[in-house]
This record gives C-alpha cells, structure tokens and sequence, in this order.
C-alpha cells in the first residue's frame, strides 16, 4: 500500500516552477527563508505526517470521541501526535514569530498544511482552532488580551473554538438568542446554548478560548447587534495563570458520518448564571470580525478536501499499481496471458486520471489563492494590494465550494478503482470519502458559498474582482498561444473564458430583475463552472512551465513528469471543460423551473 500523501514532486512544482516562490522570498518579509529551507520545511512537515499522524488515523475513526461527565476524551493516539505537533511549532507557521509564528508564507503553509490534512482530517482540527481563534485575538484583540492569550494558543497550551451556530439559528446567524449583559468590571454575564461546535470540549489542552457571538442587551435585531466575546473555558487570572471554572459546560457531542476524532460539541453558557466574557473588538460589530475567521476558515475547508482527494488517490494509484485482475485488453485472446495489475486497464486508467487532474488542478489553485494572501501583504502600491486582497476574495467561496465537492468526487472514485475492497474497512480509501463529506457542509454550506459569489463577491468594487480573474487567465492565454503545441488548449480556455464572462454578466443582469429567484437558483452551477475554467487556466499555466522545461532539456530524468503534465492538460481541457461549457449554456437560459415548481410536486 502506499504510504504517500501528495506528490511531492508536484509540491514543488506548483510552489517554485509555477508560483516562483524563491522571486517571493527576496521579499523583506521572507527574506530569511530561501528555496533549500522551504524544501526542508516541507521535506519535516511530510516527515511528521506520514511517521507520527497518519498512524493515528483509522484508530481515531474506529475509536471516536468520548463524552463522560461532562468531558470530552479525544482518541488516545492524538496525544502524542499533538504534542509533537505543538513541539514543532506548527500551529502558526505564517504569523509574525514575535507572537509565536514561524513568518512562513501562507502558499508554503498551505504546502504544509496539505501533508497534516491528508494525514488525519480529524485530528488537525484541534491545532487549526488554535490558530483561528488566535488569530481573531491578533488582529482585534486588545494589548492586554493578546499578551494574556496569544502565545499560548499559538503554541497549542491552550486550544480554541468558535461559538456561532445555535439549534434556533443554524446558518441564520442574526437569529441567535445567546446573550452578554455587562457587569460594570468590562466583564459580561454571557447566557445561551451554542451547537455544533468543534473542539468545543477535550482533553488535549489545559484551557480553551471560545470566541463567542452574542448580544447584548438593548443591541439592534439581527446581525447588525451582535457583538464577539472571548470565553475561556477556565477563568484566566491577570498575571496568566488559570482560575476557576467558567461555566461553560458541555452536554453533548454529535456521532456522525465521518471526522469521528473531532469532537462535535453542544455547550450551555451561564447554566449556572457564572458565565464570564470579555468584548473582543468593538459592540455590534462581531460579524466583522467573525467573517475574519471564517475567511480563514472557509480556505481552510478547501485545503482539507483537497488533502484528503490527494491522500486518497495516492492511495488507489498504489493499489492500483499492486492489484492484479483479469488480463490486458490486448492479450485477452491469450489464454497464457499473465494476470494484469488493474492500472493497465482503459477504465481504471480513466479513473485515475481523472483523480490526477482534480487533484493536481486544485493544488495549483488552492496555492495560488494562498500566494495572493501573500502578495496583498508585500505590495508596493496600493493599487496592488488592492488586486490581490479582490482575487482573494472572489476565490475564496470558490475554493471551499468547488474545492470540496470535487475533493468529495476523487476520494468517491478512489473507493471505485479498489472496488469491492474500497467499501470495507479493511482500506483507508472509505474512511476518506466519509471524513470529506462534511466539507461541503461546514463553515457555510456549498449553497451560501454560491450565494456569497453571485451576490457579493462578482459585483464588488464594481466587477473589479472578477475582472481582474479574468485578465490573470487571459495573460496566461496569450503566453500560451506562443508556445509550441498548447495553442489548441490554449484557444479551448480561451473560448471557457470568454463564455464565463458572458454568463457572469447575464446571471448578475437576471439577479437584479424580477427573475432574481432564478438567478440564485443557478448561482451553484455557476460556481462550478467557474472553479471549472479556473482549473482549465490552472492546467494550461501548469503546461507552460512544463513545456519550458521540456524544451531546457527533454532528456533529462523528470521528463516522464512534465509530459504528465502536458498529458493531464490535454485530458481536462478536452475532456471535462466542455462539461463545465455545457453547465454554463443551462445558466444561461436560467430556466426557473426549480422556483415554479409548486411545493405539493415534490410529493408528500
């Protein structure tokens, strides 16, 4: 079986080939990282996966969490693996070292980040709500409250959460009824249920740091009041140290399809009316801040989908490759034909490829997003930060919808190249395909990630987002057109292109008219079609650089990998993006069949 998690050597193609991270790190900000130590970063971090995290994987999923007397026991086997975790100093790898960060850049990052999902979803959880519930303590706390809290959630002592969802309000966040009345002390008495919440209870860390949306009395209806609060697990004494108890307690956790290790937690605040918070940034403005964490959040949920697609098509390549069954379709007349490995047959070879080309597309996209996080905070100009924070935002609903839907397909085709095998237990392809079902779910369903898209994002600052997406793909396009042998996939994007700003400009002209309804009921396969295009354009960039290394020096011992590159471009763009042309004809005619559709038609 085996033991691989990302292709390593396309790792590096996407970060140095394609993104040219060493042009980045001459950067000041960057300036003590080169190439060698970024290869040796991500060469400790895959190290650490496969060695140390990987093993915990199907024990956490066949051991789940424990929930006794109100404590949360997390998989005995993460212990270790977190402890090691934190040892490494991998919770903040792109914050500012003075609060705790390595300074990494985040593309790099999401390198790491890619090997440590892959390895047990689950399991990672528990550090990443360190980070974002730090973060949101960095960038809104007050001095006092970053130097009270900061370090030790960055260097995992103390774990972190994020109180939003509750059982009345779900995604409906202005609906929520958790209260905050002030004490007179700058404290708040805070009351209310919250659920669904992740690392809400365990036992890895000594205190936990809830961020909590709440309102307080007398604040304005809907999203408008609602305030942020941080809520320690236990009350922390001013000169650090821990003191009483909270009451924050948890009544339950969730048993669910999948990510069994995580704990999905139900938590009661002020039960006991000795509930305790403190404002984090200003009154009524906790969505703003919120959203801080649940941009991090949502890239986050892409990378994780995107890890587990690659984890579980390392894998089906592996067996693949060891599996052997029936005969090669050329010697099928042979009764002395030898058994073939099943990589040789047409179909599971399709299969594969297909897996190659989501998976190897979305990295490139998923690092490239992570990148413009970075060259928003180096530009020069203002005109350039501007650029770079708009295609963040355009991508990032992109990259949490179509990155975990798509990542949900490859890990469902990975069950089918094993076969009957890949629906037992017996291989670790099936705990993937439930462990990644979740991530078109959490942190803002796939149909309010479209809704975000077609409504906010598309329109922002004018179209200039999306124009700006635009012109990246088309330089790519006319760099391609010069070079040998990808003018023809090169003029096949350029068709995807175009029709995408087309059908953008038609379904937002629709979203203002009467038929609004329609519009948003084709806002989803819109998205689609776009993440669609932007892997074409992910491809067609990835084959110029191959192509340009080919043509350096096609003898040399990586040829077989840069021609699969070419290859695997050749097979997305003539193969699925005129699927995605063809999604994006049916946007077009934005027929409202799903809104006339009387309600006694969907039956009972």
């Amino acid at each position: 079986m085996a033991q691989e998690l990302a292709d390593r050597r396309d790792v590096d193609f996407v970060l140095f080939e394609q993104l040219d991270t060493e042009a980045l790190l001459k950067n000041e900000k960057f300036s003590e990282f080169n190439k060698k130590t970024i290869n040796l970063i991500v060469t400790e971090a895959r190290k650490l996966a496969i060695k140390e995290i990987l093993p915990t994987n199907a024990p956490g999923d066949r051991e789940g969490c424990r929930f006794e007397n109100g404590i949360v026991k997390v998989p005995d086997s993460f212990h270790r693996a977190f402890k090691l975790f934190c040892e490494g100093e991998w919770i903040a790898p792109s914050d500012d070292p003075e609060v705790g960060g390595q300074g990494l850049p985040v593309a790099v990052t999401a390198a790491v980040s890619e090997y440590f999902a892959g390895a047990n979803t689950a399991f990672g959880m528990y550090p990443g709500l360190c980070h974002g519930a730090g973060k949101l303590v960095e960038v809104f706390g007050t001095d006092e409250q970053k130097a009270l809290y900061l370090k030790k959630m960055y260097a995992g002592q103390w774990g972190g959460s994020m109180l939003l969802t509750e059982p009345e309000a779900g995604s409906d966040v202005g609906a929520l009824t958790t209260t905050a009345v002030p004490n007179g002390d700058g404290t708040y008495s805070i009351s209310g249920s919250k659920i669904f919440i992740t690392g809400g209870e365990q036992d890895l860390t000594e205190n936990i740091i809830h961020p909590v949306l709440a309102r307080i009395q007398g604040a304005p209806e809907g999203t408008r009041g609602i305030s942020l609060f941080l809520v320690p697990k236990i009350q922390v004494n001013p000169d650090g140290s821990l003191g009483e108890p909270n009451d924050v307690v948890c009544t339950g956790i969730e048993e669910k399809m999948g990510i069994h290790g995580s704990a999905t937690c139900s938590l009661t605040l002020g039960g006991s009316g000795r509930c305790r918070g403190v404002l984090l940034g200003e009154e009524n403005k906790g969505m703003r801040a919120m959203f801080h964490m649940m941009n991090e959040a949502r890239f986050g949920v892409g990378l994780q989908a995107l890890s587990m697609a690659s984890a579980a098509a390392s894998f089906a390549v592996g067996y693949a490759k060891e599996r052997r069954q029936g005969k090669n379709l050329m010697q099928m007349m042979d009764p002395d034909a030898p058994q073939a490995a099943i990589i040789e047959h047409p179909d599971v070879r399709r299969m594969l490829i297909w897996n190659k080309a989501y998976v190897d597309g979305m990295r490139s996209f998923m690092y490239y997003t992570a990148q413009c996080f970075d060259r928003a905070e180096i530009a020069e100009t203002e005109a350039d930060r501007e650029k770079y924070q708009g295609l963040v935002e355009i991508l990032t609903p992109i990259i949490k919808a179509y990155c975990s839907e798509r990542g949900f397909e490859v890990c469902s085709q990975a069950v089918q190249v094993y076969g009957g095998y890949g629906y037992t237990g017996e291989y670790p392809v099936e705990q993937y395909m439930r462990d990644c079902r979740i991530t078109p779910i959490y942190e803002g369903t796939n149909g309010i990630q479209a809704m975000d898209l077609l409504g906010r994002k598309m329109g922002a600052k004018k179209g200039k987002y999306f124009m700006d997406l635009l012109g990246e793909m088309q330089a790519t396009i006319t760099e391609a057109k010069g070079v040998a042998g990808l003018t023809d996939l090169a003029g096949r994007v350029e068709i995807a292109v175009n029709r995408l700003g087309e059908v953008a400009l038609h379904l937002g002209q629709t979203a203002m008219s009467p038929q609004v309804l329609a519009a948003f009921a084709f806002a989803h396969p819109f998205m689609m079609a776009m993440g669609d295009v932007i892997l074409a354009w992910m491809h067609l960039w990835r084959s110029v650089k191959a192509a340009a290394a080919l043509e350096k020096d096609g003898k040399n011992k990586q040829a077989a990998f840069y021609e699969g590159i070419l290859v695997t471009a050749r097979y997305f763009i003539r193969s699925e993006l005129p699927v995605a042309l063809g999604r994006l004809d049916a946007v077009a005619v934005t027929d409202d069949a799903a809104i006339t559709i009387p309600d006694a038609a969907f039956g009972l």
